[in-house]
């Protein structure tokens, strides 16, 4: 069954970090098309600048050109969200608004993050499923 999620940034930080954890492998279930990620332009450009960080680089080992590689292969299978209307402020972390706009514009059955108790008062008031990784994994598995 394919589902249609939004990837918060530090599922994909982690995926970059480590090649043996839960995000890593949603990634696999990305290029196997078992689930559809859904992404504003914001929140897509929001991976770039993070991903890209002296940090992260150090921490993954990919260059720059590595860092483009993998996200133009990851935004050909991105569904593009256009945000049509916004109910700011929700969160307490303003970074975290266009994560929950891609979330809410774009339907989706699933917010993933490592981060749940952010994204709790929202997905209440919305009905929206956040999940960390290793869940949507283990749900996926079955």
């Amino acid at each position: 069954m394919t589902r249609r999620v939004v990837l918060d940034t530090t599922v994909l930080v982690s995926a970059f970090r480590s090649a043996h954890g839960a995000s890593r492998r949603l990634l696999g279930l990305v290029a196997d098309r078992l689930l559809i990620p859904l992404a504003t332009t914001a929140l897509f450009l929001e991976y770039e600048a993070v991903l890209k960080r002296p940090e992260q680089r150090a921490v993954s080992g990919l260059g720059e050109e590595q860092i483009d590689a993998a996200l133009a292969s990851l935004a050909g299978l991105i569904e593009p969200v256009d945000v049509r209307f916004t109910w700011r402020p929700q969160l307490l972390d303003p970074n975290d608004e266009m994560v929950l706009d891609a979330a809410i514009n774009g339907h989706a059955e699933a917010l993933v993050t490592h981060n749940v108790a952010d994204f709790e008062a929202a997905s209440e008031r919305f009905g929206l499923s956040v999940v960390r990784p290793g869940r949507l994994w283990k749900e996926m598995q079955t």
